[in-house]
């Protein structure tokens, strides 16, 4: 983004924001769990009523319902609700990390209690990206479940593909293959609630944010990498924490890695030859 094109940026207006609070429940169903299941490929039959339900299956529960009028051009909801305005185009979610205290059984009813907690500017390479972090609370019948921060960047219309290509990544001590085409990411996005176009409308994502082909949700990447995790050590962890680096494409061959490191995981996913897309911790 060129100088003069640089929005105006009003960190006093946006940091307003922080506290705003937004609320939503809403219960684990069996027919969620069913869906949810199938939609990863996960091993066996699907839990039923008051069994445990995979760790992060409440990124598809109690998500804001707004009308499909009050939605922006790119799928997002219009700027300026629980979220602050902020100027900048593109919004993705960068990362996140969580902490586990009791699991989420099919049947519960499940709140989630959402909070602004920061919102702050930097400067990247290609131009001002800012962050807002979200604080979410989920409970399950009242009871504390899940500890979460949600980290959210907002960055400039042209600045996705700029700046010198990251080295590719290693392989893992342990690797699998996984199978991120276009259904997969449609039923995501259908199961989140997720209009978000850049995963479902080839042409949007191409001619209008310029990306060679649908992008892979970060969430998403960050369920297999935890799924992965657990079969791998045998449990879910406690804590569990994932960042974006580069993006992943519907049309890519794409691995999960993972290495051990003390007590943990470090895990990452890759397409062939390409740089570490979403690295994440694991720690039991």
């Amino acid at each position: 983004m060129s100088a003069p094109d640089r929005p105006l940026i009003d960190m006093d207006h946006l940091k307003s924001w922080v506290g705003r609070e937004d609320t939503g429940s809403e219960i684990l169903s069996e027919e969620l769990a069913r869906k949810y299941h199938a939609m990863l490929d996960m091993p066996g039959a699907p839990p039923a009523h008051g069994a445990a339900a995979p760790q992060l299956i409440h990124f598809c529960l109690a998500q804001p319902a707004v009308a499909t009028a009050g939605l922006g051009p790119d799928g997002h909801p219009a700027r300026g609700g629980f979220l602050p305005p902020v100027p900048l185009p593109r919004r993705m979610w960068a990362g996140g990390a969580l902490t586990f205290h009791h699991d989420l059984k099919v049947g519960d009813l499940v709140r989630r209690v959402s909070r602004v907690a920061d919102v702050s500017l930097k400067e990247g390479r290609t131009g001002p990206l800012c962050f807002v972090t979200v604080a979410h609370r989920i409970e399950a019948n009242g009871v504390l479940a899940i500890d979460e921060r949600q980290d959210i960047v907002y960055r400039g219309a042209d600045s996705g593909g700029a700046g010198k290509s990251p080295p590719a990544a290693e392989s893992g001590a342990f690797v699998e293959p996984v199978a991120v085409g276009a259904p997969l990411l449609f039923r995501y996005s259908a199961l989140t609630f997720n209009a978000h176009r850049i995963h479902y409308d080839r042409s949007y994502a191409t001619e209008v944010e310029g990306y060679p082909a649908l992008v892979v949700h970060g969430p998403m990447q960050a369920a297999l990498l935890r799924n992965f995790a657990t079969k791998l050590r045998g449990a879910p962890p406690r804590r569990f924490s994932f960042r974006g680096l580069a993006p992943l494409f519907d049309t890519d061959t794409v691995a999960l890695h993972a290495r051990a490191e003390g007590d943990g995981l470090v895990l990452w996913t890759a397409r062939d030859r390409g740089p570490v897309s979403m690295a994440a911790e694991a720690t039991w």
